[in-house]
């Protein structure tokens, strides 16, 4: 009480990334096509941020956090659904495609196999294992949302093994390398700017008016 609900005090902290950054990097999960679907429109992204939320083997939960620049985070807040598709070792093609284009300039799903989930999300057929979700709740974090989903249903489709961005890194030629940090460091400019405007008080789902 007594302060902007929109607007969390920024706290500056004195943390040495260099001294932490072996620790961060093992936090990011496999890669993931993220997709979403609301009113006719479908879209996918590139993710790497996905964590497990829940301790009960049938109920399964995960955390994914989506940026609210990016074209899929009113998909996923409108619909409240969402499938995260987990990619093959050899799906490396589908960094480019899924994620160095919007979806409000192209659609990404176009000749992509997939069919449609309980949540409405497109399910990829080609991938190393997929989970399909709907939204219970969701986080402000300023730049991002942070959605908690439940799985309703989900399969691994591959003995391969999953796809990790470090891993990625070294197979991708370079201008792709090159193009995936201008990109960041763009995102990165814009999450300065927003990752302090935080309301407390928003809710989930949305509210009609």
């Amino acid at each position: 009480r007594g302060q902007p609900a929109q607007l969390v005090r920024r706290r500056e902290t004195s943390v040495n990334y260099r001294s932490i950054a072996p620790m961060m990097g093992l936090l990011w999960s496999p890669l993931a096509a993220i997709t979403s679907s609301w009113q006719g429109r479908a879209n996918v992204q590139i993710g790497v941020s996905v964590a497990a939320a829940s301790i009960v083997s049938h109920r399964p939960r995960l955390l994914v956090q989506i940026y609210k620049g990016n074209y899929s985070h009113d998909l996923i807040y409108q619909s409240g659904g969402f499938a995260v598709n987990f990619l093959r070792r050899d799906q490396l093609q589908l960094i480019k495609d899924f994620g160095f284009v919007s979806g409000r300039d192209q659609d990404k799903l176009a000749g992509v196999d997939y069919e449609t989930g309980a949540s409405g999300s497109p399910v990829l057929r080609e991938c190393w294992g997929y989970l399909d979700c709907r939204v219970v709740n969701a986080l402000d974090g300023g730049d991002m949302t942070c959605f908690l989903g439940e799985a309703l249903a989900g399969e691994t489709r591959s003995d391969d093994g999953p796809l990790y961005w470090r891993d990625a890194r070294r197979e991708i030629p370079q201008e792709w390398n090159d193009e995936w940090d201008r990109r960041i460091g763009a995102q990165i400019e814009n999450s300065l700017e927003w990752m302090d405007r935080i309301d407390p008080a928003k809710v989930y789902p949305p509210v009609s008016e």
